[in-house]
């Protein structure tokens, strides 16, 4: 066995207990970047015999497509071209219901905001995304469900005069929101199904720390296990000249720790 075995499986045990809703591919992608020079099948090796596993998803459900096409109709092309946003509710431990509504962007897969209260209405999604409109610029579009505070004729007409345009998913088709679908999947699997909140503080304050771990630190399948928004992230080069395009090939730096 290598010099080093014992010690490496002491890592993959710590990982795997720091976030124990990683597969050894997330792992090996924690291990590289904290300076093993590992690849996955001997991670993988070691996963099993340590007898290390994820417990069992739910089984997996086949994608159902409309006839036009409809969930191919829209895909983001570059940073700041599609967000989507939904809601997702869950209680503290005295039983009263709140709600977060979390807004990514679909081509970077950054989670941009999660806002919680216990009540959201049309005007909180409003003054979310007014804030994200002056830190980050104004997407081309947003998409959505048919929920009431997403068709509200406030928010609507407010979106149409900043220059965003709605993109609604067909009514009852979740998954041509996938993205957003997937991301709120990840939150209540990863932390909400883990964690009893308190207090209404305490939430916002534990789920912000995950937000920016999941931007910052997780690795993302999707993104060849790269987090979506290190401290710099490298984007082809043709996007360059794309509206709202992130600097074409900058230089990567580490990732601080998340506060």
């Amino acid at each position: 066995m290598p010099d080093d075995d014992a010690a490496l499986t002491a890592a993959i045990i710590a990982f795997a207990r720091q976030y124990g809703r990683y597969g050894y591919r997330r792992i090996t992608a924690l291990l590289r970047r904290a300076g093993w020079a590992v690849n996955k099948k001997r991670v993988e090796r070691i996963w099993r015999r340590e007898g290390l596993k994820v417990p069992a998803q739910q089984p997996r459900r086949g994608r159902l497509w409309l006839n036009d096409g409809s969930c191919l109709r829209l895909r983001p092309e570059r940073p700041n071209h599609v967000w989507s946003y939904d809601f997702v509710a869950d209680r503290t431990h005295d039983g009263k219901a709140y709600r977060m509504l979390c807004i990514i962007d679909e081509f970077t897969r950054e989670a941009l905001a999660i806002r919680i209260a216990r009540r959201l209405k049309a005007t909180d999604v409003i003054d979310v995304l007014s804030d994200l409109f002056i830190l980050r610029g104004v997407p081309a579009h947003i998409r959505s469900d048919n929920g009431p505070e997403f068709i509200a004729a406030s928010l609507r007409d407010w979106l149409a005069a900043v220059g965003a345009k709605t993109a609604y998913i067909e009514p009852g088709s979740p998954w041509e929101n996938g993205y957003c679908e997937s991301f709120n999947g990840k939150l209540r699997d990863e932390l909400l199904n883990g964690e009893i909140f308190y207090t209404l503080n305490e939430a916002r304050i534990v789920i912000e720390t995950w937000r920016r771990h999941y931007n910052t630190l997780r690795p993302h399948s999707s993104l060849g296990y790269r987090p979506p928004a290190p401290e710099a992230t490298e984007w082809p080069g043709s996007l360059a000249s794309s509206p709202g395009a992130r600097p074409a090939n900058p230089p990567v730096v580490p990732n601080a720790p998340v506060n």
